[in-house]
């Protein structure tokens, strides 16, 4: 997910979008251990893509409240 797409979410939109990647995860993982899922790397992309998802989410919240 690219940065410019995530500023243009609104705060619901991002929350919503969070936890559907802590699902999808949470899901890789499980995959991951059992053998189903031979490419790490979308575990990567997935944990950086929530972690940009959530940096976005704070710098709006911080900035409603000011």
């Amino acid at each position: 997910m690219n940065i410019i797409e995530i500023r243009k979410m609104s705060t619901k939109e991002l929350t919503e979008q969070s936890a559907k990647l802590r699902d999808a995860i949470a899901d890789q993982k499980r995959r991951l251990s059992l053998g189903e899922l031979n490419d790490v790397r979308t575990v990567r992309k997935s944990r950086k893509d929530l972690a940009r998802i959530l940096t976005v989410l704070s710098e709006k919240i911080n900035k409603e409240v000011s």
